[in-house]
């Protein structure tokens, strides 16, 4: 059965890729840049307009939350917002919930 094998004979065994090590650097540094780029960077500016939002609350202000309900801003406190959802209905909210402000004039456009 040897006949199907050809044996092995002193051969010489290739020769490693030059500077394979330099390729791997280049490499993760270009996968970095790109999630940098890609992911982590958009992601903190959105965070950082989202703090800017929740800071910038005022009584008056018309907004949405992120389940979705409109309402304006009546009461204010360090961590909560109490929002006028119809007249005499209101909700408190948590001000983290608070996903966009409307322009002035849409809950009564709606």
């Amino acid at each position: 059965m040897s006949f199907f094998i050809s044996p092995a004979l002193a051969a010489e065994a290739p020769a490693a890729a030059p500077d394979a090590g330099l390729f791997n650097i280049l490499f993760l540094v270009g996968f970095g840049l790109i999630f940098y780029f890609f992911m982590w960077r958009p992601q903190a500016k959105r965070a950082k307009e989202h703090k800017n939002l929740i800071s910038n609350l005022a009584k008056g202000d018309e907004v949405i939350t992120a389940g979705g309900i409109i309402g304006k801003v009546t009461r204010l406190t360090d961590d909560y917002v109490v929002l006028e959802v119809s007249e005499g209905t209101e909700l408190k909210f948590q001000k983290a919930h608070v996903a966009a402000e409307l322009p002035k004039g849409t809950i009564k456009g709606i």
